[in-house]
Parts: C-alpha cells; sequence; structure tokens
C-alpha cells in the first residue's frame, strides 16, 4: 500500500494510540500493520510510545502528585518495578535484541495473551479482590514487562494486568498500577533509543523526524480517548473480550501464514 508519509505515520500513531494502554499489544498491531505499510524503524515504534504516555498522565495526574509529592511506599513501588523492567530491558539492548521480522512469533503471543486472560478470569471469579499493590506483586509487574519487551504480541499491560491479577489485587488497582508503572518504563525507552540516535550520527540522519513527530502526536490524541474509555469500562466488565479478541487476531495470523 502506497500512502505519502505523514498518512503513513498518522495510521502508525493511530494504532499505536489505541493499543498502547489496552492489552492488546501495540507492538504486535504495529508490525501487523506494518505489513502493508512500509515497515518503520525501532526507534519509531518505540518512541511513538511515548506520545501514547505522555497524553494519559492527566488522567492519573492526582495520583501521580500525591506520590511525588509525599516520596512515600507508593513512589517506592513505582521505582522499583520499572528499575527491575529498565534492567532487563537495557539487557536485551545489549544482547541486540531487535523486533522480528515475521509477523508469526507475534501471533503466538497474541493467542498465549489472550488464552491467559480468559483462564485468569474464569479462575479469579472470586469476592473481595485486593486494593492494595504488594512487593511481591512490584517484582511481578517488573519482570512481566520485561517478558512484553521480549515477546512482542505479549503486551506489556497485558502481562502486568495478568500478573497483579494472579497474585489477588482487583481490575481497578491492576490496571491504574500497570499504566502508572508504563509512564516512566516508555518514556526511559523511547528516550534511549533517541540517544542512540544521536550518538550514531547515521542513525539519526536516517531517520524521518517529521513522521515520527507526526505519528507521536496523533499516538498521544488517540491514547488519551482510549485510556478515559477502558478506566470506565473495566469497572463493569472483565478482560475476557480483550482475550477473544487477541485469540481470533492471532490464530488468523497463523491460519493464513501471514509474514513480511
Amino acid at each position: 500500500m502506497s500512502l505519502p508519509d505523514w498518512l503513513t505515520a498518522a495510521v502508525l500513531g493511530v494504532v499505536e494510540g489505541l493499543t498502547e494502554f489496552i492489552p492488546v499489544s501495540s507492538t504486535g498491531h504495529l508490525l501487523l500493520v506494518e505489513q502493508w505499510l512500509p515497515r518503520q524503524s525501532d526507534l519509531f515504534n518505540i518512541v511513538i510510545q511515548s506520545g501514547a504516555v505522555v497524553a494519559v498522565i492527566p488522567l492519573f495526574w492526582a495520583r501521580i502528585h500525591r506520590m511525588l509529592s509525599g516520596w512515600g511506599e507508593d513512589l517506592a513501588k513505582v521505582i522499583a518495578a520499572f528499575a527491575i523492567t529498565g534492567a532487563g530491558g537495557l539487557l536485551l539492548d545489549m544482547a541486540g535484541f531487535q523486533l522480528p521480522e515475521e509477523i508469526t512469533p507475534v501471533a503466538w503471543s497474541l493467542v498465549a495473551g489472550g488464552i491467559l486472560f480468559i483462564v485468569v478470569e474464569r479462575w479469579l471469579r472470586r469476592p473481595d479482590p485486593s486494593p492494595l499493590v504488594t512487593w511481591p506483586m512490584v517484582v511481578a509487574v517488573g519482570l512481566a514487562q520485561v517478558a512484553a519487551a521480549a515477546f512482542p504480541g505479549l503486551s506489556r499491560s497485558g502481562a502486568s494486568i495478568i500478573a497483579l491479577l494472579v497474585m489477588g489485587l482487583s481490575r481497578p488497582a491492576a490496571t491504574e498500577f500497570s499504566f502508572i508503572v508504563g509512564i516512566p518504563t516508555l518514556l526511559a525507552a523511547g528516550g534511549w533509543k533517541l540517544f542512540g540516535a544521536f550518538t550514531e550520527s547515521r542513525g539519526a540522519a536516517a531517520e524521518n523526524w517529521t513522521m515520527l513527530a507526526i505519528g507521536t502526536l496523533v499516538a498521544a490524541v488517540v491514547s488519551f480517548a482510549a485510556v478515559k474509555w477502558l478506566l470506565g469500562y473495566i469497572r463493569s466488565h472483565t478482560f475476557s473480550g480483550f482475550g477473544w479478541y487477541r485469540i481470533a487476531l492471532g490464530s488468523l495470523l497463523l491460519a493464513f501464514g501471514w509474514t513480511r
């Protein structure tokens, strides 16, 4: 499909904004769309996540402000989860990890994550889940985010939320903590990629910065609307619907053998 660069960036920004915080894997969807649109650099795919993250900060501003002004246990938990994720991500980067060219591993991750959501939701039908994030949950979130980075299609938010639900946290609390931890995680990932691009002159010169700016801006606007909708949705719904969507999409990709 041949589209102008600005429209390609806008389409990818919409995809990123819709799927970054909804637990269906933004990276998986970007790689899928890029089977038809021009494949973008890892820098583009990672940095536009920063736009999606910045847009949701106003939705959690009261909670973030309390944490930053108090410097208490809540802030320490976010920092600890971010540190675990950052260390794992740095190790992956040093090992030369790159997003896959083929869609097949992403499809398997989509299916696996979908099955987990359905199984967990049926298993956890119990009253009075905890609204409090414990330290073991913090460690689980950090490790879940590393696993999601290593297996595109698993979903960072999805893996984090599943881990928290399994450990007994309520859906609203699990979603909120996953989103808040995602703010420093994704901003750091984007910053690290930008740092690498500017320290390697050829990397910066090869990037289409106008496309990157458009994609980031569109992702921010769409993400704000998507997260606001999701926060209302989970008050009266489970995550099973997202699980079935993941299974359907992943199975379709595997059935047709769509690869780059």
